[in-house]
């Protein structure tokens, strides 16, 4: 979760947007960019999906099998 803190983070500063001013923009209560940014691990995909999709971004599932390839 840290590295989808980091990058949310930077992205967003980087927009030049205040955390108030993302969720805003993205649809969401700031307390989803708050707990995304901390790094919370109990997170609702979806949520994360609106913010992602700011930046062209998505997450889903990986099968394990996959990941050894």
């Amino acid at each position: 979760m840290k590295q989808l803190a980091t990058f949310v983070k930077e992205r967003r500063k980087e927009v030049n947007l205040t955390q108030e001013e993302f969720a805003e923009r993205t649809g969401v209560a700031l307390t989803v960019i708050r707990k995304i940014e901390q790094g919370k691990t109990n997170l609702n995909m979806e949520k994360v999906n609106l913010v992602l999709q700011m930046f062209g971004h998505e997450l889903a599932p990986v099968n394990s099998k996959d990941l050894n390839k």
